[in-house]
């Protein structure tokens, strides 16, 4: 399986935030991000990331959930979900978890994969993610 990694700087493009009056400051944020992904794997270079995510926070830390689509520069995609979890200490808030390849279409049609990632809120609307994994493309799986 080839090793993949890279990164991006995200821009928020949609977000909605809800207070839940279980507990204090129990939040739950439901955000859209988009980027261009840098990659040294020319597969992942340029492709055109959309991630949804789900997080559950108190007091700024908690869990996320989400779903992401990756645009390779050739139009088609490969998508998954990922899972983290978020901390805020010292006025900084970070995220650390692992992502699922899922499938894709085109030539990603079939692929597998998974993989961790670190992160950082560099803004409310700025947030800068590193990935490193492997991922398995269907044709070269063996039957």
């Amino acid at each position: 399986m080839p090793n993949i990694s890279g990164s991006f700087s995200a821009r928020v493009t949609a977000q909605s935030a809800f207070t839940a009056d279980d507990q204090p400051n129990h939040q739950l944020h439901l955000t859209e991000i988009q980027a261009t992904q840098k990659s040294p794997d020319p597969e992942w270079n340029n492709s055109k990331v959309t991630y949804c995510s789900v997080s559950d926070l108190i007091s700024g830390n908690g869990t996320q959930q989400g779903y992401y689509s990756n645009e390779h520069p050739n139009g088609d995609r490969d998508y998954g979900s990922f899972e983290s979890r978020v901390m805020t200490a010292g006025g900084q808030t970070t995220i650390e978890g692992t992502f699922t390849i899922k499938g894709g279409t085109g030539k990603y049609q079939g692929i597998r994969g998974s993989g961790t990632y670190k992160g950082r809120q560099v803004s409310p609307t700025l947030i800068e993610i590193t990935w490193t994994g492997a991922y398995d493309m269907a044709a070269s799986r063996v039957a």
